[in-house]
């Protein structure tokens, strides 16, 4: 697997602690963080990482197509290292993100083709949610 450090640097990023930081947190969780939850997860290690810093860096590691970001509540922005095509579900109640581990991806080019078709779009990306309340909400 190619190091951090590495992958920064393939995709023309400046390799700095803090981008190191944001980068191997976001490739160690499925929990799709926002920019919050990445800034005081890291706080403790990096007491001179802004919130600031980390949009950034979230920015730049987007732009760089590093990661995925998924705009689920119209609010909040969650990050997914896993830029490959994958459906995700939320749940309604606590607001957490799962991917959901189902090969769609021929009916997914289905779709998009007959989008394509109507739309005179060309579709250069696509993101698939489902919403709906998790286990440990329905338990509550």
């Amino acid at each position: 697997m190619i190091s951090t450090t590495d992958l920064l640097r393939s995709k023309g990023l400046k390799v700095t602690p803090q981008r190191i930081a944001i980068m191997n947190m976001l490739m160690s969780t499925k929990n799709h963080p926002t920019a919050e939850v990445i800034f005081k997860a890291l706080e403790p290690t990096n007491p001179t990482m802004s919130l600031a810093t980390v949009y950034k860096t979230l920015d730049s590691f987007n732009e760089a197509e590093l990661i995925q970001v998924l705009s689920i509540d119209g609010e909040s922005l969650h990050y997914d290292f896993n830029t490959t095509f994958h459906p995700h579900i939320i749940c309604k109640n606590c607001n957490s993100v799962k991917d959901i581990k189902v090969d769609i991806s021929d009916e997914m080019n289905t779709i998009v083709s007959k989008i394509n078709a109507a739309t005179n779009y060309n579709i250069d990306k696509k993101q698939l949610f489902f919403y709906g309340t998790c286990d440990e909400c329905s338990k509550k």
